[in-house]
This record gives C-alpha cells, sequence and structure tokens, in this order.
C-alpha cells in the first residue's frame, strides 16, 4: 500500500502522556475518591444499576502500584460514528497492556458491539497496530451502532468473553456507546463472571461533557477542520462580495460544533440552538433575525457574508420540537401499520390524520422535501435524522421569502444570491491533531491501568486539558454518575445526560458579546490547516472552547 508523505511521518509521530502516566506503569497506585451519584433520577438509576452504582471516583498518584499482575486479556470494540483519535486510544491501551506484561493480549472484535456478539475479531500485534499510529478513521476495526440491550445479547457476549478468557472490555464511543458500557459492566458484575468493562469519551458533537470529562475526543480534529475550510469560504465571500454561504455544520442535537466554529472564523450569523430554545424562538424569529443581518449589510453595499448552522437547530425551534417529538413517538408506536404505506401521498395523510391541529399546521407549512425528511427512517434510538434534514437550505428559501417582501416594501436595497454546505464526514476521519493524537493515546493508556486495578463501570478520564499534557490529570468516573433517564422509542430509558451549549458559561458569554460586530463588520477569521509540525503555540493549540473554560483565551 502506498503512503502519503505525512502519512508516512505521523506513524513514527509519538504521543504526549501525562507526567504521571509516563511512571513504570508498577509506580502508579490508584486513588479513591468519594463515592458519587447519578445527575437525576438516582433512586431508578441506582435500583436499575445495584452492582456499579454509587462507586467512587478515581485519580493516580505515584507510589508503589497494588494493580495485578495477572495476564490480561482485553478486547476493544469502536462504537457509534467514527471521530479522529479512535486508532490512538488503542495503540495507547495496547502498549500500557505490553510495557505491564509482555504476554498480555489486545482483541479487536470487528465491526462495533455486533463484532463482540458474533465473536468476529482479530488479535493485534506491533506490526499490525504500527500501520495506524496517529491516523484518522476507524478502518483498523471498524464500528457499528448495535445495541446491547437484550439478555440474549448479553449472554452471547458471556459467552464469547468465556472463550477468549477476556478480562476486560473497552467500549471507544459516545454517550449512547458508554450506555451499552455501563450497562454491560451491570450484568458482568452480577453474574460475577470477573469480566471488568471501560469506556472511553468519544464523539465529534461535543456534547460527551460533564465536570470530570472536559471534552470528547474528536471535538478538537473535527472543529479545526470545519474551521479551516469554512475560513477559506469567508475568503472567497469577501474576494467574491456576491454570495451568502448558508453552512451547516454536524453536532447532532449540541450546537457546540457550530459554538466554536464561529469562534474560529467570525461569521456574520451564527444560530446557537440552545439559544433558540431558551428565547422559546419562533422559525420566524430566526429567519428576520438573519434577515435583519443580510438587509443591514445589503444597504451598506455588503451582499455576501457567512452563517453557520447547527445540525440540530430544527429540533430546539420550539413549535418545530414539538412537531418532531410527536411524530417520533406516532412512528415507533405505529411502526408496522405505517411501513406498509409506500406512496408519499399515503404516509403524508397518515402523519397529518395523526397530528394535533397545531402541529398539523406547521407541518403542512413546510417545503415537502422538509415534510419528507422529518418522516424519513428513525435512528437506532428512535430520534429523527437531524443530518439528513436540509435546515441550511430551508432557511434560505424562508430568508430568500423574506428579503423578497422587504424589498418590495422599499426597506431592502440590496441582492441576496445563496450558497449552501453541509460540514460533517469530512472531519469525522480526518489526520488527529496533535491534542486528539495525545488525548486519545492518553485515554487508551489510561484504560489499562483502570483495568489493572481491578474496576469495572468506570469511564477514562484525562483532565486539565488546557494545560498541555505533562500538566494532564488521569483517572477513572463512574459511568453511572453520568446517567439520566430519557425517553427513547416512546419508553423512558437510562442514558447518559448529553451536555448542551452552557448559554451562561464563558464560550456562549463570548461570542454573545462579539456577534453583534461580527454580522455587520467583515470581520472573518481565517483559522487555516492543521499544522503537525512546527512551534507548539500552533501545533498543540486546543479548541478556543477549552480555552475560554480555563479562563486561558485572549484576543
Amino acid at each position: 500500500m502506498s503512503l502519503s508523505p505525512l502519512q508516512k511521518v505521523r506513524l513514527n509521530y509519538q504521543p504526549k502522556l501525562p507526567l504521571i502516566l509516563q511512571n513504570d506503569i508498577h509506580n502508579v497506585a490508584i486513588k479513591f475518591g468519594e463515592p458519587t451519584e447519578s445527575v437525576s433520577d438516582q433512586e431508578k438509576i441506582k435500583e436499575m444499576f445495584p452492582n456499579t452504582y454509587g462507586l467512587p471516583k478515581i485519580s493516580f498518584e505515584k507510589a508503589p502500584s497494588k494493580a495485578s499482575d495477572k495476564k490480561q486479556v482485553v478486547g476493544v470494540i469502536l462504537s457509534g460514528g467514527q471521530a479522529p483519535g479512535g486508532h490512538n486510544v488503542i495503540s495507547g491501551l495496547y502498549d500500557a497492556l505490553k510495557k505491564s506484561n509482555k504476554d498480555n493480549v489486545l482483541l479487536g472484535f470487528k465491526g462495533g458491539p455486533s463484532g463482540l456478539i458474533d465473536d468476529d475479531y482479530v488479535e493485534f500485534t506491533d506490526d499490525f497496530i504500527n500501520a495506524y499510529r496517529n491516523t484518522g478513521g476507524f478502518d483498523i476495526i471498524g464500528s457499528g451502532r448495535t445495541k446491547l440491550e437484550t439478555v440474549e445479547q448479553f449472554e452471547k457476549v458471556a459467552l464469547v468473553a468465556k472463550k477468549h478468557g477476556l478480562t476486560a472490555t473497552v467500549i471507544i464511543g459516545g454517550d449512547d456507546s458508554n450506555t451499552n458500557a455501563c450497562v454491560l459492566a451491570e450484568y458482568f458484575a452480577q453474574k460475577k463472571n470477573g469480566v471488568q468493562v471501560i469506556g472511553c469519551p468519544k464523539t465529534i458533537d461535543g456534547d460527551l461533557k460533564n465536570e470530570n470529562i472536559e471534552t470528547s475526543f474528536g471535538f478538537d480534529t473535527a472543529c479545526k477542520t470545519f474551521s479551516e475550510v469554512i475560513g477559506n469560504i469567508c475568503r472567497d465571500s469577501n474576494s467574491a462580495k456576491k454570495y451568502w454561504h448558508f453552512v451547516k455544520v454536524m453536532g447532532r442535537s449540541a450546537s457546540h460544533v457550530a459554538l466554536e466554529c464561529a469562534l474560529e472564523t467570525q461569521p456574520n450569523v451564527c444560530i446557537i440552538g440552545e439559544e433558540v430554545e431558551a428565547k422559546n424562538q419562533s422559525m420566524s424569529d430566526i429567519v428576520n433575525y438573519i434577515a435583519d443581518v443580510v438587509e443591514e449589510r445589503g444597504n451598506a453595499g455588503k451582499n455576501f457574508g457567512v452563517a453557520i448552522i447547527p445540525e440540530g437547530l430544527i429540533e430546539f425551534i420550539p413549535e418545530v420540537k414539538i412537531l418532531i417529538s410527536t411524530l417520533n413517538d406516532l412512528l415507533s408506536k405505529n411502526e408496522a401499520e405505517y411501513s406498509k404505506l409506500t406512496s408519499w401521498d399515503s404516509q403524508y395523510k397518515y402523519a397529518c390524520d395523526h397530528l394535533d391541529d397545531n402541529s398539523r399546521k406547521l407541518f403542512e407549512t413546510l417545503p415537502v422535501d422538509i415534510q419528507k425528511q422529518l418522516l424519513m427512517d428513525r435512528d437506532p434510538h428512535g430520534n429523527v435524522q437531524v443530518s439528513r434534514i436540509e435546515t441550511e437550505k430551508l432557511l434560505i428559501t424562508l430568508v430568500s421569502a423574506e428579503l423578497k417582501k422587504r424589498a418590495a416594501n422599499g426597506t431592502y436595497k440590496g441582492k441576496f444570491n445563496s450558497l449552501n454546505h453541509f460540514f460533517g464526514y469530512e472531519g469525522r476521519c480526518a489526520f488527529p491533531s496533535n491534542f486528539d493524537a495525545d488525548y486519545c493515546y492518553s485515554l487508551g493508556y489510561n484504560a489499562y491501568l483502570l483495568i489493572a486495578n481491578g474496576v469495572t463501570g468506570y469511564m477514562s478520564v484525562v483532565s486539565n486539558l488546557a494545560a498541555g499534557p505533562s500538566n494532564w490529570n488521569a483517572g477513572g468516573i463512574p459511568i453511572t454518575k453520568m446517567m439520566n433517564l430519557e425517553k427513547r422509542h416512546g419508553e423512558y430509558k437510562p442514558v447518559i445526560r448529553k451536555a448542551l451549549v452552557d448559554l451562561d458559561g464563558p464560550v456562549f458569554k463570548y461570542f454573545e458579546k462579539h456577534r453583534a460586530e461580527w454580522a455587520k463588520e467583515t470581520a472573518f477569521r481565517y483559522p487555516g490547516a492543521i499544522q503537525y509540525y512546527g512551534e507548539p503555540e500552533v501545533c498543540d493549540i486546543t479548541t478556543i472552547t477549552l480555552a475560554l473554560e480555563h479562563n486561558l483565551w485572549k484576543d
């Protein structure tokens, strides 16, 4: 296989570790903190997870280790959507395993959780691992979205674990994938079969974060990748001076990616879904806000600009959120009946007949393409697939119509020519930034220390991330601490709580302070491509989000 020059060099990059993990593994001791409880629904979560609830926080300190020297056979899976750095989590786990005991074994189960169920695996070797170090993607073993939730599935996994003599399983994934990890850890603990389960926080969406998890891996690289291209579009917009670019960015429900990209590029408009919901803004409110910015710039002779739209915006608009929730429940409860409808006319009539008056009226006013996208097949969790709803095109259509009214009234003197973009898959498998390469390697390395110390039901965590790798802290947090109950497929299920944009936090407040200036002026910022070699202040920078959260950002 022919390798690019960058790939050849990146394979030899040695990721940086926190100082505590640079010690000999046998001189790193586990330290237990205070017991924990779930973020909400404590009694019900405790009842669902009697064997893994209330565990203490974990940190590590330099001291003689009491970790077991027994041979470890560890299984690892990649779960959910791709995120830059997944290969380095596996590399860090492998290196720590082998450093502890050269006879330790790491098995990679292919295609996500289904590989663990079907016993589809590969045993990692030095040569195999070395071909994937510091590279993007999940192609080392593939990924999948199978949910682990039935007794039959658990029994199959238990048989696979027994066959291979697994002592632990590491699940690398987002909030839903680590919910799988939590449920599996509880099952193994109940059966007392000795198999530990450790999770690692992954998602480019940035919504797997809390007081213990400062950021999920992949967010840094994906945002920098999107910001590079958005910066290029900003430059083109300011050069041609004749287009408004509407850019939708991936991020599922939360607007973290859109907000970070706005901080990086300073567009004229960026809509934050969480603000829309908090202020009870309607679709009309959003359209009028964008039209106001376009009008002011157009009347000043600036018939160009850039607007960033979060992927999940449509779910935050109150009347649309109600419509989507109603449709989710309707299609979940009546899946068999609805699946028999083959024509669009019959599907449309079925939806309208089962909606209340307000939701039906809203549904009827939407463009047909958006109606069809709202009725598409749901994701594995029973939710509408927001990435397939062309919100950016919907806003262009509505803003254009509003501007025509204003032009007819004589208030708008400019011209509105628009282009639309959707950035998502372009960033999920990018070469990880130095930050993600180091962070992911540390997460995997740290996961082994949790395994060696015999704990289960924990998330591998590395913190103090804005201070540089040598100052990072390592440890573990019980997954049950992050759990709450949410409605899925019409029923309440235990899941890890998603972290939405904090409207009172320093990141949004900084954006809020500057957005009026960015709307009126052409203040575009051009972050450029991710740099891997050179000065640390260029190559090892974090996201602006992380810098603001640690009070380290300077204009």
